[in-house]
């Protein structure tokens, strides 16, 4: 903070704030990162805010049972993670809490009942995440890694325990291998996607690599068993290093799907709790060999694809031309002929006469950016709502966006509608992350079910820079019982 420095206090920490940090309300409250909730800690204040102050710890006086001690030596320097010191199971605990608290305070809404949170790896799951390369001058060497908290700087560390392998050890050599290049201070990030057979890994470079710099990437890669690929300009000029580009897939085994992807295009991180999240979203959406399903923000075909093996029909709609293309094209390599794709951009109300609205569909499921589905789902679009399950959800920020945009009565009827019923798990299972992904199912004049699986960070390399969803909005704007 500025001006004299403020003098360490200490305090009870009562909560996890939604970046993990601790909450101490002592005067003005202060965000102390590196404290459990229940824990007496000594902290000090650096940093101000309108309304909070953001604090260093300095001493853990009394610790918390769930406290543990984190995996990698670099946590609390390193931005990559938020909730190593704390055990898995005391995670969840901890995440149920936030989400009774905000559905109870932002939501006014009452669960009646909570499913089994989703759970998956702990470590080595991440298959996709930018990377930040820096040369430093003082260092005699180039760095690449996640940033360090609240700051520009590349933490130093060999290895990252929350990467997906071969890349959570290649951190050090990747370093290596930027010191030799004549463009080492032109190269700012790395940018990997893992598949189930192959690591791309996509070099932002400001100029072009002469030759010597590419017969070292081409070494590099056949060392390692990895694919480079340079961005020279925006995403459509990413072009493999040399030769044809690999291809990059995983697998939906339940369904009998297998998607390709760009190495920079989204997919969900952990490739385990995604198959458990296509699973878990379908049995509560239960399609059933009639149904014609409506599926929004539907990305390069994860949900779409896996629905088709259930469904009569599904329609896709994105707002991405490129990832539409990707996803018919992945319809035909599985051999499905029961799915169509639409370009449209869904953050404005759609037209009546949009070809993807005329299928009659019996199923919508809702997958939206951090931004929301509020156009699709304003009164004005209400007409007769078929069944609904909207995924990946940033719980804290929807809330809150909905708290801003809809009145509290309409929250309050969710539960006194006819027949309407709100079930609600949540939790995460990363030690990593503080934020979990959620989604939601209704049935007109039935029940509002929802669910939780793991965080969904995508690519950032900060707990405060998520890409998330928006489903829980459809607790108030989208209930089918509401008037």
């Amino acid at each position: 903070m500025r001006g004299t420095p403020k003098p360490p206090e200490t305090g009870t920490v009562s909560a996890l704030n939604h970046d993990g940090e601790g909450v101490v309300h002592a005067g003005k409250t202060a965000f102390v990162a590196g404290a459990l909730p229940g824990e007496v800690v000594r902290y000090q204040r650096r940093r101000g805010h309108l309304r909070h102050d953001e604090a260093e710890l300095l001493e853990v006086l009394e610790p918390a049972a769930g406290r543990v001690t984190p995996r990698c030596a670099h946590f609390g320097v390193c931005g990559g993670c938020a909730l190593q010191h704390l055990a898995g199971p005391a995670q969840l605990a901890v995440k149920a809490q936030q989400l009774r608290d905000n559905l109870a305070r932002l939501g006014r809404v009452e669960p009646a009942q909570w499913l089994e949170p989703l759970a998956g790896p702990e470590w080595g799951y991440r298959r996709r995440a930018r990377l930040g390369a820096r040369f430093v001058a003082k260092k005699g060497r180039s760095l690449v890694g996640f940033r360090e908290r609240l700051s520009t700087r590349i933490t130093d560390t060999g290895r990252c325990e929350v990467l997906a392998p071969p890349v959570d050890g290649l951190l050090r050599p990747l370093g290596e291998l930027l010191t030799a290049l004549a463009i080492r201070e032109r190269v700012p990030q790395i940018e990997f996607a893992a598949s189930d057979d192959v690591v791309a890994l996509v070099l932002r470079v400001l100029e072009p690599p002469g030759e010597d710099d590419l017969a070292r990437l081409r070494a590099f890669e056949a060392a390692h068993g990895v694919r480079f690929y340079l961005q020279p300009g925006g995403p459509d000029s990413v072009r493999p290093l040399a030769g044809p580009a690999p291809v990059l897939r995983y697998a939906l085994p339940e369904f009998a799907v297998e998607l390709e992807f760009g190495p920079t295009d989204f997919i969900q991180v952990n490739a385990a709790m995604n198959r458990r999240l296509v699973a878990r979203a379908i049995e509560l959406l239960a399609p059933e060999p009639t149904s014609r399903v409506l599926d929004l923000f539907c990305g390069l075909g994860n949900f779409t694809l896996a629905l088709a093996r259930r469904a009569a029909t599904v329609t896709g709609v994105e707002g991405e031309a490129a990832l539409v293309a990707r996803a018919a094209a992945n319809a035909r390599r599985n051999g499905i002929g029961n799915a169509s794709f639409h370009v449209a951009d869904l953050a404005v109300a759609p037209p009546p006469a949009a070809p993807w609205l005329g299928g009659g569909a019996t199923h919508v499921l809702l997958d939206p950016p951090r931004a929301g589905a509020a156009a699709l789902l304003s009164p004005g679009n209400a007409g007769a709502r078929p069944r609904l399950a909207g995924a990946r959800a940033r719980v804290q920020a929807a809330l809150r966006r909905r708290g801003r945009h809809v009145p509290a009565d309409r929250a309050r009827r969710v539960d006194r509608g006819p027949g309407a019923r709100l079930e609600s798990p949540y939790g995460s299972p990363w030690p990593s992350r503080s934020s979990a992904s959620s989604w939601c199912a209704a049935t007109p004049g039935g029940r509002w079910r929802t669910a939780a699986s793991c965080c969904d960070r995508a690519t950032s390399p900060t707990p405060r820079a998520a890409r998330s969803g928006c489903g829980w909005r459809a607790l108030r704007a989208g209930c089918p019982s509401r008037p």
